[in-house]
């Protein structure tokens, strides 16, 4: 075994890291040394995977606007050249395009890496693995890091010739153009569908074209985004190509849109949809430029949110009930699977304005969409996996978390409304929103910070137990079941709401979520909750 420790890379399903100096008490320990051993642990892991020999593979790299990205993807790029693979360096991509890197004719390939660290400050990135199954889960990487790690693995790595140098900047071309004629085609489409138009075999055959030039398959219409305008908010990562791309080749009008060129020193906000200055600065740019739509995504481009026509957010709950209702038509009764702290009036908008079902999981992007695949294979449809971050992923779209592909489905829905005089903010009019929505985020210092978390949980759970315990406040507790995360309390009385305590799923703290009807009720729950946790050793609650 050599000296390499990489567990601490691993965040869940993704490695990320400190890839640059310049924060003081962040030593860079995503080195490119790191880099080209954990490609060579990917690679070993694609062998046993696939049964092919590193020859016969192509694996595609891409990367964000950050600034360690060139970097670190020349070191994936080389370390795994000399071993015969065909590797294409795709340049600056997104995440999804990554994936679908494995789907397209033009590239097929086995194994697809994104280097990124999402919405994470500049000095840090990471890598994202893909085959062409889906993305990698947690016992993949946590594989992946031992194969890493080990030299006598990564010496049993067939050796062979040769690389794709002279044709890693062509392909990096090709797949980001590739990926936009896709989402351009599926918008044609949309509109020519309903619109009432349907496919003959004359415009089957002009598919391919349609893509190309923008003209909606099967419908004549070379601009069915014509008279919409939309202010896409790229944060200068990697998402200015929807805009650009997208888009503007089918008439819309983007000229609103803001930080579209990729900058890895992200100097205007973070790219990030749950980032309060950044929804602030899209809303205000489609409330100033009179726009019917904004997009916006962070920085590889998986998650999304959006902004209606009067500038409010559709995020968290609100992107939630916007990605489910551009689906419920088409899949009634289906199962939508979200993460922990979606709202009860969410719940209520699903099952009872939609007609779905509404299965509330645990946080974690790949929690939910692989409870969703688990579903469908048990036999019940479940046609969307999401998280109030904005990771949607659609069965009909690989499971793939793909905030382009969702940002898609709402530039389709928005064309057909505005052909009817109406807005964006009709389709999800009928959702409630809680008058109170906060999180507080309670340290702990103490060493075996897993065992404080179970003992904080415990005493809530002993306290939302005793019929007592909130009565003088007026409240009645009861502990909500089934939960699949922490414990999620609802409470009833002079205010009504619920809260959740839980364990982060990588740090040693405990995020609470309180929500209240009425305005007061959050900062009682705050109170009630102080005194409750007030004897666990090692928990800091000064946030309450």
């Amino acid at each position: 075994m050599s000296n390499y420790d990489f567990k601490k890379l691993q965040n869940g399903s993704d490695i990320r890291g400190v890839a640059l100096d310049g924060i003081p008490g962040e030593p860079v320990n995503l080195t490119p040394t790191a880099v080209e051993r954990l490609a060579k642990g990917f690679l070993y892991w694609l062998t046993q995977q696939t049964g092919k020999a590193p020859s016969q593979m192509t694996v595609t790299v891409g990367r964000d606007s950050r600034l360690s990205g060139e970097a670190l993807t020349t070191a994936f790029c080389d370390a795994l050249s000399p071993f015969g693979v065909r590797v294409l360096n795709c340049g600056l991509a997104s995440t999804p395009a990554m994936f679908m890197s494995t789907v397209f004719d033009e590239f097929r390939a086995d194994g697809a890496v994104m280097v990124t660290a999402s919405h994470l400050p500049w000095n840090r990135n990471g890598l994202k693995f893909f085959s062409a199954s889906g993305g990698l889960n947690k016992g993949d990487i946590t594989d992946i890091i031992v194969f890493a790690e080990s030299d006598q693995i990564l010496g049993m790595i067939p050796a062979g010739t040769g690389s794709a140098q002279a044709s890693q900047t062509q392909a990096g071309t090709d797949l980001m153009a590739i990926y936009s004629a896709h989402l351009r085609d599926l918008i044609c489409r949309g509109v020519a569908k309903a619109a009432g138009t349907k496919d003959d075999p004359a415009a089957a055959s002009s598919a391919d074209a349609a893509a190309e030039t923008g003209t909606a398959a099967g419908s004549g219409d070379p601009h069915p985004l014509e008279g919409l305008k939309i202010c896409v908010d790229a944060g200068n990562g990697a998402g200015g190509f929807y805009a650009k791309q997208v888009l503007a080749p089918l008439g819309a009008d983007v000229s609103a849109s803001q930080f579209l060129e990729p900058d890895g020193t992200f100097p205007n906000h973070a790219p990030n949809p749950e980032n309060r200055d950044a929804m602030k600065s899209i809303s205000a740019a489609v409330t100033d430029s009179r726009c019917d739509l904004g997009i916006i995504f962070d920085t590889d481009v998986d998650r999304s949110s959006a902004v209606d026509e009067e500038g409010r957010e559709i995020s968290r709950n609100g992107i939630v009930a916007m990605a489910a209702a551009l689906i419920a038509d088409e899949h009634p009764g289906t199962t939508v699977v979200t993460d922990s702290v979606t709202s009860d009036e969410l719940h209520t908008y699903l099952e009872d304005s939609l007609g779905l079902k509404h299965l509330r999981f645990r946080r974690g992007y790949r929690n939910v969409i692989n409870k969703a695949i688990e579903l469908n294979n048990e036999g019940t449809d479940a046609q969307l996996a999401i998280e109030t971050s904005g990771h949607a992923a659609y069965r009909d779209n690989y499971f793939l978390d793909d905030g382009a592909f969702l940002a898609t489905r709402i530039v389709i829905r928005a064309a057909v409304l505005k052909k009817k005089g109406l807005g964006i903010s009709s389709v999800i009019a009928a959702l409630s929103e809680p008058a109170e929505s906060e999180e507080v985020r309670l340290p702990i210092s103490a060493e075996d910070f897993s065992a404080c978390a179970d003992s904080a949980l415990e005493a809530v759970r002993h306290w939302a137990s005793d019929p007592a315990s909130a009565r003088d406040a007026g409240l009645s507790l009861e502990i909500v079941q089934p939960n699949y995360e922490g414990i999620r309390v609802a409470y009833r009385g002079a205010y009504s709401g619920w809260f959740l305590l839980r364990k982060s799923l990588h740090d040693p703290i405990m995020p609470l979520n309180i929500e209240s009807a009425q305005t007061g009720g959050c900062s009682l729950i705050r109170r009630l909750l102080s005194g409750c946790l007030a004897d666990i050793d090692g928990l800091d609650t000064s946030g309450l």
